[in-house]
C-alpha cells in the first residue's frame, strides 16, 4: 500500500524582509489527516509559514509542497484544497453575514452552502446581521465559517482563538473540533496557548528564533521526555540515554528535561513525567535541534551533553 504524501512538506524554506530573517531554514514533514499545534512566541514565523503555505507570501528560499504538489506555483485546483484564516480575520463590515456567504460561494467552486448554514445556525448568528454589530468571537466564527465552507482538505488558521474571551475561544474550537471530525481535515493552527488547544491537536510544530525546533505526534513528544531533579552533589551525571533539553540549577537542587532513548531507571535522580507545555517552553528557551534529526546528530548532542 502506497504511503499518502505529506500534507505539508518544506525543505530549507525562508522568508527575508530585508536584513531579517521571518523564516529560516525551515525543514518540515507533516502527515495528512492530524490537527497540528503551531506554536512559538510573536516573530518566530508562524504568520509566515502559514501564509506562505496559503500561497499568499513568497518565500525567499527553498522549496514547498502540498499533497505531494509543489505550492510555490500553485494551481487553482491545488488552491482550491486550501482554507486560510488569517489572525487579523478580515470582513467587510457593512456586509450582512449573507451576502458574505454569497460572496465565498462565488469566489469557491467546492463552496457548501449548506454546511455554511449549519455552523451559523448552531451558532445563533443570524444571517441578516451586519458584520459590524457581531461580537469579536461572533465575527471570528463567521470568518472560521467562510474557510469551512469551503471544505478544504488543508485548513490553515492563523491564531484564530486570539483576543477572544473563554466562552468564544470554546466555541469556535468546538465549532472546528466537529468539522475535523465530520470531514477528516488536516489542520495546522498557530497558537500562544497550548491549553487553548491541546484537547483537539495531535500533532506539534514548535518555532523558535525563526526555526523549527521540535515536530512530531503529541503522543510521542509526551513519552519521550521526562523532567529529571536531584539535590546539588548526589548526581552529577545525566542518566544513560538521556539528552538534556534545558538544565535548571539552584544553590540546592540539579533539574532538567530530557528526551530520553531508553527507559530511565538511574538512582539520586527523581524522575517525573512533564507536561506538553513544560516540554514546548524547555525547547523555546533552549531553541536547540529538533529530535527529527539524525542520529549522528543525536549521538554528537549526547556527547556534548
Amino acid at each position: 500500500m502506497t504511503e499518502a504524501p505529506a500534507v505539508l512538506e518544506a525543505a530549507g524554506l525562508g522568508r527575508r524582509y530585508r536584513r531579517t530573517w521571518a523564516l529560516s531554514d525551515c525543514t518540515l514533514s507533516i502527515p495528512q489527516g492530524r490537527v497540528v499545534a503551531l506554536v512559538g512566541p510573536n516573530g518566530a514565523g508562524k504568520s509566515t509559514l502559514l501564509r506562505i503555505a496559503a500561497g499568499l507570501t513568497p518565500p525567499t528560499t527553498g522549496s514547498l509542497s502540498l499533497f505531494g504538489t509543489n505550492a510555490l506555483n500553485p494551481t487553482p485546483s491545488l488552491k482550491s484544497r486550501v482554507g486560510f484564516l488569517d489572525q487579523e480575520r478580515p470582513l467587510y463590515s457593512s456586509f450582512r453575514v449573507s451576502e458574505i456567504l454569497h460572496f465565498g460561494q462565488s469566489s469557491n467552486p467546492s463552496w457548501n452552502m449548506t454546511v455554511a448554514h449549519e455552523h451559523l445556525d448552531r451558532l445563533n448568528i443570524s444571517l441578516r446581521s451586519r458584520v459590524s454589530k457581531l461580537s469579536g468571537g461572533q465575527q471570528a466564527q463567521v470568518a472560521l465559517t467562510v474557510c469551512l465552507a469551503k471544505e478544504p482538505e488543508l485548513l490553515l488558521l492563523d491564531e484564530p482563538a486570539a483576543a477572544l474571551d473563554p466562552v468564544a475561544r470554546e466555541d469556535l474550537l468546538r465549532l472546528l473540533m466537529r468539522q475535523v471530525a465530520d470531514s477528516g481535515s488536516s489542520v495546522i493552527l498557530s497558537t500562544h496557548s497550548l491549553s487553548d488547544v491541546a484537547a483537539i491537536c495531535d500533532y506539534v510544530v514548535v518555532l523558535a528564533r525563526s526555526r523549527v525546533v521540535l515536530a512530531d505526534d503529541i503522543e510521542f513528544v509526551l513519552e519521550s521526555h521526562r523532567l529529571i531533579s536531584s539535590l546539588r552533589g548526589d548526581a552529577t551525571v545525566l542518566p544513560d540515554g538521556a539528552i538534556a533539553v534545558d538544565e535548571r540549577n539552584s544553590a540546592r537542587q540539579t533539574a532538567a528535561l530530557v528526551r530520553v532513548e531508553l527507559p530511565l531507571n538511574e538512582t539520586g535522580w527523581k524522575i517525573e513525567q512533564p507536561t506538553l507545555e513544560e516540554i514546548v517552553m524547555a525547547y523555546l528557551r533552549a531553541g536547540i535541534a529538533s529530535p527529527l534529526e539524525s542520529d549522528e546528530v543525536r549521538f554528537e548532542n549526547r556527547e556534548r551533553t
